[in-house]
């Protein structure tokens, strides 16, 4: 059976040797598609087309099966995201990612591992990620997220070495400077989540603003197929408002439920058991500073039904 490319694969020629290699590839395959895409339908839809490559692979000849795959699910990331490009430029409002549930982050012992883990998926790089080119996004993710050597990612896009490298610095350096930094304590930041939906559903206002940034500022996307602000509201004074407007606007059977999405705490709101929106909160110094609210349906249909709800809306 061929195994995990170390170099030291032996070739496998059954279907079951070739699904049972390619099961264990699966989930990186899947981390670096949606970090390319930021769009889990996206991403599944990479996997899918990866696997019928491998099937048809003559897969004795490949001695790296991990390296084979990363770079055939990368290629074809690429082309899609070049071919989706156009689609966001038409999109209805400011666009955020499909939200990832990220339970197993759990599994991740606290420390630098998790902190870059949470970080490489968080809605604020993702969003970041989207104003790079194609090429920057993909070197950006393959180096920073899974730490590729220069000359593997190099072999996968046809650059040289030396090209990727000066796309690296230029990506590294775009997000830097884009990117606010976030606390990443996850006790601190369940803390917020629950203070910030505490205060909402009571509509307590003076509650709200003492948990905001004085600049905090929040993004909603709707995609035109659901109720969202077509543009970032900004200021504590308009985000307390228009939270607790929202949070506490009549929804039949809504409840809400804690999630972790994207490496962080979010809140899920359902209604008769559907996905109705998703919050999620981004803080600094105990304060928060951004709120991303998704209520597209498209980017909430993957997500699996609640079973721990906080309390039923009043």
């Amino acid at each position: 059976m061929v195994r995990d490319g170390t170099g030291a694969g032996t070739g496998g020629s059954g279907d079951e040797d070739a699904a049972e290699v390619f099961e264990e590839h699966r989930p990186v395959l899947l981390s670096v598609a949606y970090r390319m895409l930021g769009r889990v339908a996206d991403a599944e839809d990479v996997v899918q087309e990866t696997w019928l490559r491998w099937y048809a692979a003559d897969r004795p000849a490949v001695r790296e099966p991990r390296a084979y795959l990363v770079r055939a699910a990368t290629r074809l990331a690429v082309d899609r995201l070049r071919r989706i490009h156009a689609r966001r430029e038409a999109y209805v409002g400011p666009w955020l990612p499909e939200p990832l549930v990220t339970d197993y982050v759990r599994t991740v012992p606290d420390g630098t591992e998790r902190v870059l883990l949470a970080e490489s998926v968080s809605l604020a790089v993702l969003v970041v990620l989207e104003s790079l080119s194609p090429l920057e996004r993909t070197v950006f993710v393959l180096r920073e997220a899974f730490g590729l050597p220069y000359g593997e990612i190099a072999g996968t896009l046809d650059r040289s070495e030396a090209a990727v490298r000066q796309l690296a610095v230029r990506a590294r350096r775009h997000v830097a400077e884009r990117v606010p930094r976030f606390d990443v304590d996850p006790a601190q930041r369940r803390k917020l989540t629950e203070r910030f939906l505490a205060a909402a559903l009571e509509g307590d206002l003076e509650g709200l603003l003492a948990l905001l940034a004085s600049d905090a500022r929040l993004v909603g996307d709707g995609g035109g197929r659901a109720k969202a602000p077509l543009r970032t509201i900004l200021g504590a004074d308009k985000v307390a408002r228009f939270t607790v407007a929202v949070i506490r606007t009549p929804v039949r059977d809504l409840e809400i439920v804690p999630l972790e999405v994207n490496g962080g705490p979010a809140l899920l709101a359902t209604a008769g058991g559907r996905p109705y929106a998703v919050l999620a909160l981004e803080t600094a110094g105990g304060l928060i500073h951004s709120v991303h609210l998704i209520s597209n349906p498209d980017k909430l249909a993957h997500l699996a039904p609640p079973v721990r709800p906080v309390r039923p809306m009043p």
